[in-house]
């Protein structure tokens, strides 16, 4: 016999471990009821995945599950925000058991590191599509945002960048790129930097997640504080599989530009707020590169070294655009 909408909910979506004491009703109303803390301010981010645009079609389906929670959580990472709870609205050709319960695991898998509950969503058949809000939250007046850079302010990234575009090509071009299995796991699962984001929203003068690539992403804090930079290609943190690449053809570094999906973060700091970020790469484990710095002359400058070179790289994935 068929699943219905509501068996999916109830066999594969209503198991969660994770149960917050702030979610007076979940899931199986018309509506969740939450109660915000005091003294706090709600964020909230949603992104969509579409199979053969946002993964590959063979992705597996545990992948996916955790791929569609990281994303958003990058989004409150962003902005220094304390993950709550999302919802799931999730499109599929049919209902396969198997798939289903895979999706379920990759899901809860990652909510449950940041005990995250889930309240609601929607079921539909359809092309295979996932999309999740996600709320969380900050002391009043303490969120980061995109705006806020200023002259001076020393840009940093976290992580290493264009590991996810090159498991992409791995996984697209085997004839041309061998198998990287680190890379492919970047791709597939990327960790959201939320320990780095709270870490930084009292330090921090603007943020973003680079999820288009480096140079769209920042390009968004220029745009908004009226601003300008200078980054040095040479300081972009890279691992070793795309170091050997870059060192071998300087084009790769598009994939660490350009190359979108990174879900690392990109952020801006005062010369005075600096000294603490050793103290906090080390808290949290994860690496810190300064790689250049705002300035008040407006647009994005490039350099290798001391020397400029072009910066003419495609600026980041548009939907609409190619």
């Amino acid at each position: 016999m068929p699943q219905s909408e509501f068996d999916i909910i109830d066999d594969y979506f209503t198991r969660q471990r994770v149960k917050r004491d702030d979610v007076t009703l979940g899931i199986g109303d018309d509506a969740a009821i939450i109660s915000v803390p005091r003294h706090q301010q709600l964020l909230i981010a949603i992104d969509t995945l579409v199979t053969g645009v946002h993964f590959p079609n063979d992705t597996s389906p545990e992948d996916i599950g955790y791929k569609a929670l990281a994303v958003n959580l990058s989004d409150l990472a962003a902005m220094g925000a304390e993950p709550a709870w999302f919802t799931l609205a999730l499109t599929l050709p049919n209902a396969d058991k198997d798939w289903l319960n895979n999706f379920a695991k990759g899901l809860f898998s990652l909510a449950e590191q940041y005990n995250l509950q889930l309240i609601g969503g929607d079921t539909t058949q359809g092309p295979l599509t996932v999309s999740i809000q996600i709320a969380g939250y900050a002391p009043s007046g303490t969120a980061l945002a995109r705006r806020g850079a200023k002259a001076g302010d020393s840009i940093y990234v976290t992580g290493t960048l264009g590991d996810a575009a090159l498991g992409l090509r791995c996984r697209q071009r085997p004839d041309q790129y061998k198998p990287d299995t680190a890379a492919i796991d970047k791709l597939n699962r990327p960790q959201p930097r939320v320990a780095i984001g709270l870490a930084i929203r009292d330090m921090a003068s603007a943020c973003i997640d680079i999820s288009d690539g480096l140079l769209a992403d920042l390009g968004h804090i220029l745009e908004v504080s009226q601003a300008g930079a200078t980054v040095d290609r040479k300081m972009i943190p890279l691992s070793n599989s795309m170091r050997f690449l870059c060192d071998e053809n300087e084009s790769h570094y598009a994939m660490a530009l350009a190359g979108g999906d990174d879900y690392e973060l990109c952020f801006c700091i005062s010369p005075e707020n600096e000294s603490g970020l050793e103290a906090i790469a080390g808290d949290c484990g994860i690496r810190l590169t300064r790689i250049g710095q705002i300035e008040q002359q407006t647009g994005l400058r490039l350099t290798d070294g001391d020397k400029p070179c072009d910066a003419n790289y495609q600026q980041g994935f548009e939907h609409f655009t190619g």
